[in-house]
């Protein structure tokens, strides 16, 4: 059993709950004991695209942590938490409330490499301690900036205080008229690298909006390749667990590759990388490629660097 099952995981759910949730489904169906490990913390207060790797797809778990990914998230402004989230306690309020012509004023500061400061409240170890757990204890926590990049930040709608609902991109009167009306809240979608914290994006923009704010609402649209459109509900995997089909479960193991090449391999080529050799004189392009043999079965992880062909991970994938 090596593959993805790719969860679109529901609000209050931790991301070692759902790798729980998995397990347990997985023994119900039969499969046994299986190594299954997540590409990426999702927290409980967010909903969407949680990558969990079975077998020898748990391999590419810390190239999915690298890979960027993509949210939807509403910023509730006038009230900023000690977590920047909804559960959080208040720390700071604004009667100051922006209009939709001062956010898309501001927004082009936040695309691209920028600077941030992570949550106190965030997994960040300081001294070999969570940075949660040391705010959670009273302790003052000095978070250090960090360098990201927002690839893109876009606007989808927004909630005036007048509790009236202005969607983008309407040409009609009201809306124009609206456009200058005081927001309560507004959902953006950005792609961001890892390590993004989109709880300190939300603060900073409401900072740079003259007021405050927090994450009323996080979904995570994508990592890495996976998408909502392949991923499935709690219902769906425990109904899997019960009996039901495995079909569109458990996604192969290439699913999680299919953002960069393939390399077919000779069977002597093939047996070459499993063995680890070094291999020259194949014609290729440089970087990350993956490996598959003469029944297209992924061999392994390999880079091309200088003409050289080297392994990054094999998998022991049996035919």
């Amino acid at each position: 059993m090596h593959g993805w099952i790719i969860l679109d995981k529901p609000l209050g759910l931790g991301s070692t709950q759902a790798v729980a949730a998995v397990k347990r489904n997985l023994r119900s169906a039969g499969f046994g004991k299986i190594k299954v490990g997540h590409g990426g913390t999702l927290d409980p207060l967010a909903t969407g695209v949680l990558p969990i790797a079975l077998g020898e797809a748990t391999k590419l778990c810390g190239r999915m942590l690298d890979a960027s990914k993509s949210y939807d998230f509403t910023i509730s402004f006038g009230t900023e938490t000690t977590g920047l989230d909804a559960e959080g306690e208040v720390v700071a309020t604004s009667d100051v409330r922006p209009t939709v012509v001062q956010l898309q004023q501001v927004l082009a500061q936040f695309t691209g490499p920028i600077e941030q400061i992570p949550p106190a409240y965030s997994a960040i170890k300081i001294d070999g301690k969570r940075a949660y757990d040391l705010a959670r204890a009273g302790e003052v926590v000095e978070m250090k900036s960090r360098a990201v990049t927002v690839y893109q930040l876009k606007f989808c709608h927004a909630e005036l205080v007048s509790a009236s609902y202005l969607e983008p991109d309407k040409s009609d009167t009201q809306n124009q008229v609206q456009g200058d009306a005081p927001l309560s809240s507004v959902t953006l979608s950005a792609h961001v690298t890892k390590g993004t914290y989109i709880r300190s994006l939300a603060r900073d923009i409401a900072y740079a909006l003259g007021t405050v704010g927090h994450v009323s609402m996080l979904r995570r649209t994508r990592a890495g390749p996976f998408s909502l459109q392949g991923a499935i509900s709690l219902d769906k995997l425990n109904a899997f667990g019960q009996g039901a089909a495995q079909e569109d479960i458990i996604l192969p193991i290439e699913a999680g590759l299919v953002d960069i090449p393939a390399l077919d391999l000779s069977p002597e080529q093939a047996r070459a990388v499993q063995q680890g050799r070094v291999l020259t004189g194949i014609a290729m392009e440089g970087g990350l490629h993956w490996a598959r043999g003469a029944d297209l079965r992924p061999i392994a992880l390999v880079e091309n660097i200088d003409g050289t062909l080297k392994t990054v991970r094999g998998f022991n994938l049996t035919p």
